[in-house]
């Protein structure tokens, strides 16, 4: 008995041991990111920058977080928990080092839809007298708060879900043009929405299909209820943050710290509307209490996780896409990579676990990606110095915001938008590349104004998809090649005359079920034409009515005019597959099919530059049974080895005589 436990436990240790270390090590380096750029960090040349850029970041941070807080229909001090908590989240699991994740502004116009829908304002019986006994709110808010995060949890599990089902992999179906036109469509979701903080107007919550017109005519409708004076406010501070903003940018190369605008702008607008008392002189609305201090952990309200995966699909692929667009064009920038499939991983835990802190849906934004960019960022350690600003905010800074106007908030959001609504001007380039990709944006662009974000995306998807589908079988497949890459190797007349029956086709698509067909009517056109002035033109036309290849004809050698084929020899025919870089079974039986095909009408068939992979596929086949070798590492070793062969056949020849 002690004989058989001694063996068990050799055998675990056995496994243990034959888990590597590198192997383990490997694997953290893969899913914790931060290891790897941490323990490589520069004290000396990152440490300030990325503090200075930490400092303008968690202004940047703050503003948003309340602004987009509101644009959830939440309090605003939930806006400031979600600038804190998925930043670290992402920082340990995500690979982009100037994505600065956060509330974001169409997770939030996504989750308001979920928050109006089940926690309506006609339910606000609560007072905040009546508070829930968390964070001194309502219960009214903290219905709310619940909604919001539990759009989050389930977006963030369905992140994660694709993470598990390595679904990264599929994200070259989101092209820049339907990226472009979903996120220009949403923006002008957002600056909609924000219209009657700017407008001072009081309305009811819109939204559904067609709601965006809806809004806009509720507007015109009541026109005269505009307050004035948050309109001129609005104004003001707009022209404000876009004039300092363009004149940061201008002048950002002399300037080593450029002005936080957006906090100036706080302060100095809840000062006037403290000491001016605006709040009950004018009416204007602002953003009340602001609870100290950190939330507690408490789990989302999960009964209504059902009710809310329309929402938390679309928070999980919108704010995937958004945040991935703009990983990347950071990695392509500073020269690093990024994995897709991890990103998944450290988005879908970003908003997981801060769903338990009360937190609203986050992404990365566009405003904050170039914030880093203009302020020298090198690490993601600007990230998080930024979340130590916003801990100060959180205990120390929150009631001052008390008196913020409500109208400036919206500035904000409109002119933090300004990025994304600048790409109507990418419409000129898809015009001058391709139209098709043109009426994609444009079509993506008027689905998602008049739907919703998910709702453009996945017609950008779908549309992208049927036209790949109509446009792929279409595409050229095959290019004749002349014979100037291998003639420097046979410049003899007699094998120039000889190599007048090799035919070089290049193949410079992938060869897959959409095209397969395709590409063996392309291969019969160019015989065909080949053969159009000589005597084998018959042999073709037999062959055609019998969906068989037909035998090769004369080439010419350097533009000379056809002559007629040696009837001892047998014609060649090389296929060119460096180009051939994807194939499935389709493809791989075409060309099966073409080897046999020739092999019947006494044609040779050499392919060249082909993948280890396509000749194991091809080599599973019994057809391709052959004294000569078929396949060769070059075109030039094609066509030396039917010189050889000729040769060694003409030799034969002048021994039997």
């Amino acid at each position: 008995m002690t004989g058989v436990k001694r063996k068990k436990k050799s055998a675990v240790c056995w496994k243990i041991h034959a888990l590597r270390c590198e192997d383990i090590k490997l694997w953290c380096l893969r899913r914790f990111p931060i290891l790897e750029w941490a323990t490589n960090y520069n004290l000396k040349e990152n440490l300030i920058p990325d503090a200075i850029s930490g400092m303008m970041l968690a202004i940047q941070q703050v503003t948003q977080g309340l602004a987009f807080a509101v644009l959830s229909s939440v309090h605003p001090v939930f806006g400031l928990y979600g600038s804190f908590f998925p930043v670290i989240i992402y920082a340990i699991f995500g690979m982009g080092r100037h994505v600065a994740t956060g509330t974001f502004a169409l997770t939030s116009l996504i989750s308001a839809n979920a928050v109006e829908r089940l926690v309506p304002p006609s339910s606000n019986n609560f007072t905040t007298s009546n508070n829930s006994g968390v964070l001194g709110l309502s219960e009214f808010e903290m219905k709310r708060i619940g909604v919001a995060a539990a759009v989050s949890f389930l977006g963030g599990i369905i992140q994660v879900t694709m993470f598990v089902l390595h679904l990264g992999s599929a994200t070259f179906l989101l092209t820049e043009p339907v990226i472009s036109a979903m996120t220009t469509g949403a923006a002008t979701h957002v600056v909609t929405s924000q219209v009657k903080y700017l407008l001072g107007m009081k309305m009811p919550y819109i939204s559904g299909p067609l709601g965006f017109f809806y809004i806009y005519a509720y507007i015109f409708e009541n026109i005269k209820s505009v307050q004035l004076e948050a309109l001129l406010l609005s104004l003001l501070s707009i022209v404000v943050l876009v004039l300092i903003k363009e004149l940061n940018e201008k002048f950002k190369r002399i300037i080593k710290v450029i002005l936080p605008i957006d906090l100036v702008l706080i302060i100095a607008t809840s000062l006037a509307c403290y000491y001016a008392d605006m709040e009950y002189t004018y009416g204007l609305e602002v953003v009340g209490h602001i609870p100290e201090g950190m939330p507690p952990l408490k789990a989302p309200t999960m009964n209504v996780l059902s009710e809310v995966i329309t929402e938390a699909f679309g928070v999980a692929l919108v704010g995937y896409v958004a945040s991935l667009a703009l990983a990347k064009a950071s990695a392509k920038k500073f020269q690093y990579s990024v994995d897709d499939n991890q990103e998944f991983l450290a988005h879908g835990l970003s908003n997981v676990i801060p769903s338990f802190f009360f937190c609203i849906p986050s992404a990365a934004a566009m405003g904050r990606t170039a914030l880093l960019y203009s302020t020298g960022a090198k690490t993601q350690v600007a990230c998080l110095i930024s979340c130590i600003f916003i801990l100060v905010v959180i205990y120390a800074m929150g009631p001052m915001l008390y008196w913020l106007p409500m109208c400036v908030l919206a500035s904000i959001i409109v002119v933090g938008l300004k990025g994304m609504l600048m790409q109507f001007r990418d419409l000129k380039k898809y015009w001058n590349v391709d139209k098709i990709d043109w009426s994609i944006w444009v079509s993506t662009y008027v689905f998602t104004i008049c739907f919703a974000a998910n709702v453009g995306l996945l017609y950008g998807v779908v549309c992208t998809i049927v036209i790949m589908i109509f446009r792929f079988p279409r595409a050229e497949t095959l290019i004749l090649k002349n014979m100037k890459e291998v003639e420097c190797k046979f410049k003899t007349e007699a094998n120039c005359e000889s190599l007048q029956q090799v035919k070089i086709v290049s193949v410079n698509n992938p060869l897959v079920f959409l095209n397969a067909k395709k590409f063996h009517a392309d291969l019969i056109k160019i015989i065909q034409k080949d053969n159009a002035s000589n005597q084998a033109y018959d042999d073709i036309n037999k062959c055609e009515q019998n969906t068989l290849l037909n035998p090769l004809s004369n080439g010419s050698c350097h533009g000379e005019s056809s002559v007629e084929p040696c009837p001892n020899e047998r014609c060649a025919f090389i296929l060119d597959c460096s180009g051939l870089t994807l194939f499935d079974y389709t493809g791989v039986s075409v060309l099966l099919q073409i080897y046999m095909d020739c092999k019947n009408q006494n044609i040779n068939v050499l392919l060249a530059h082909c993948k280890a992979s396509l000749i194991k596929a091809m080599q599973y086949s019994d057809n391709l049974g052959s004294e000569n070798p078929i396949f060769f590492e070059s075109v030039s070793s094609a066509v030396g080895a039917i010189q050889i062969n000729r040769n060694f056949s003409k030799l034969n020849e002048h021994s039997e005589v």
